[in-house]
């Protein structure tokens, strides 16, 4: 089985290299190409190896502009990015560990060991170690390239500020979910710990499975009564929402009220909420009327 499947993550540990395992190892269909963290999701390994893989690596680094910029070999003046440019990069080490950087990560790729646990041992030893060094300089020259990427396209950083948030709005959901036990797995078994999270994960794919259908439903409707519906806007809906969703209570799955795309509930419109609201204030009228 690869790593990376059944994995538990410490507290105390950084969760840079473990963003390679996930990568590889996601259990999903998704074709991953471009990837979206934080500034503790990202190291120069981390930029190594995502390169090494196939993947755009893309954080969104605190304090950009106090990172330093690092070349193949010296270069001439570069206006005002003369104070970000550092010494150049060791590219013999580099070169030297090239074939040894393509195996190490090949391994990754197809389970054979995790990015985490090779890493680890790399750092392990007395002595610092030349593959780890080769690892260190191929990362500076991708985080070069992807920090120019950053300053220069802003399309770029709106790209990965948008990914970002989808995780946060997806973070959010799982905790409106999670409320038992306020929010806190108390199972010592790790079976029934990943039990729990799987739960988790199922509800929250209904959810944004029920959204999704019932939102594209809505577009439709809109479209036949004649209402313009700008397509630039649709990218930004998302399905994580729940505010029209009652959380609380037992989750029952039943085959009997399963519905398919071509049996959907109709949709509430408007105006029959306006509707009912109306039939209701009458009825609580009446009914002070005969107390």
């Amino acid at each position: 089985m690869p790593f990376g499947k059944q994995q538990v993550i410490s507290t105390n540990e950084s969760e840079a290299l473990h963003v390679i395992d996930a990568l590889c190892h996601h259990e999903s269909d998704l074709h991953i190409r471009e990837h979206y963290t934080d500034t503790g999701g990202s190291t120069d390994h981390v930029f190594a190896l995502t390169t090494l893989m196939g993947f755009k690596f893309a954080p969104r680094i605190s304090s950009s502009l106090d990172r330093n910029l690092y070349t193949y070999q010296p270069v001439s003046d570069q206006g005002p990015l003369n104070e970000l440019i550092a010494s150049p990069v060791r590219a013999k080490y580099i070169i030297e560990h090239w074939e040894e950087m393509q195996r190490v990560a090949s391994s990754i790729r197809h389970g054979s060991v995790s990015a985490s646990l090779l890493m680890r041992r790399l750092r392990a030893y007395s002595r610092q170690n030349r593959l780890a060094s080769a690892l260190t300089e191929l990362g500076n020259l991708e985080r070069t390239s992807f920090l120019l990427d950053y300053f220069q396209d802003e399309a770029f950083r709106r790209r990965i500020l948008i990914g970002l948030n989808k995780g946060e709005a997806l973070h959010a959901l799982a905790r409106q979910l999670f409320s038992g036990k306020h929010g806190e797995l108390w199972d010592r078994v790790f079976e029934d710990q990943m039990h729990r999270a799987s739960c988790l994960h199922l509800i929250m794919a209904a959810i944004a499975t029920w959204n999704a259908v019932y939102l594209s439903q809505a577009v439709e409707e809109l479209k036949k009564r004649g209402e313009v519906v700008p397509e630039e806007y649709l990218p930004h809906i998302t399905p994580l929402g729940w505010e029209h969703i009652n959380l609380i209570g037992q989750y029952s799955f039943s085959h009997q009220s399963a519905r398919s795309l071509n049996n959907l509930r109709p949709l509430r419109l408007p105006e029959q909420e306006h509707q009912e609201t109306q039939e209701k204030a009458e009825e609580d009228r009446s009914a002070l009327s005969h107390s």
